[in-house]
Order: structure tokens, then sequence, then C-alpha cells
């Protein structure tokens, strides 16, 4: 049974959020669904037969630009390339909607997601100091062509 990425919903994200351990504070559907409102958004979510292994969740900022606001992967399910499966998904879903950049953020604490936003082609914008260093924001931008 090979992993499948596919669009899904906010509730198919929640399950995945609560396998994460990273993930101290654990968001619900109303949290998620009040930042994506009225806003033209891509939920995706990887399973494996019946278990969610993973989600990616982004919005339009303009007409131009694609926010990759929100994701994870499941502690048991790492390594497999999910990760990789569902940011290509994403891109080549925004491109295909007309947008020419993708930005997100991560932080010092999340480094294989800062490899992975590197070996994609995605450069580092800015960076947010913050008193701990482990939450750091680091800001990524991604041209689409």
């Amino acid at each position: 049974m090979s992993i499948i990425c596919r669009p899904g919903t906010l509730e198919e994200c929640v399950q995945v959020v609560e396998q994460i351990a990273e993930f101290t504070s654990k968001d619900t559907v109303e949290s998620l669904s009040a930042r994506l409102k009225d806003k033209k958004h891509l939920i995706l979510v990887a399973q494996k037969g019946n278990d969610m292994l993973g989600f990616k969740v982004g919005y339009q900022i303009d007409d131009t630009t694609f926010y990759s606001w929100f994701g994870g992967v499941s502690s048991s399910a790492r390594k497999a390339g999910i990760a990789q499966a569902l940011l290509d998904t994403q891109q080549r879903w925004a491109y295909e909607q007309g947008y020419k950049k993708i930005k997100v953020k991560s932080r010092n604490q999340f480094p294989s997601m800062l490899r992975l936003l590197i070996k994609n082609g995605y450069l580092i914008e800015k960076y947010e100091e913050k008193h701990n260093l482990l939450d750091g924001r680091i800001y990524f931008i991604k041209q689409l062509d």
C-alpha cells in the first residue's frame, strides 16, 4: 500500500497534530478554521490506508503569493518522504493556481523543516530573533517558475 497526498479536511489535520509531540499547543478544527476564514486555501493530507501520516495547510496572501502556514508529519512516519511529497504537491498546486511565489516560516527548533526548505530552493528572507534561540523564526521565500 502506497502513501497518497490528497486534498483533506481540518479534522484530518487535527488527527495528525495529535500525533506530533513537538506541537505543544494542540490546534483544534475551530482554531485552524478561524485562520483560514475568507481566504483561498489548500489543505493537504498524506495517508497510507486509513492512517493519517501528515498534513500541510496554506493560504493566499495576495494574487501572486501563497503562504505555506502549517504542517507536520506524524513522529512514527518520519524519514519516509512524506514532508517532501506534501511540499511537492503544494508547490505544484500553487503554480497551477497562478501564484508566483511561496512564503513560509519555521523555527530553529525544527531543523528537519529548515533542511527540507533549503534543499528545495527556498531562500532565507529574514530572521526574527527571540529570547530563546530555538524559538527564532526564519522566513523563507521561493519563486515559482
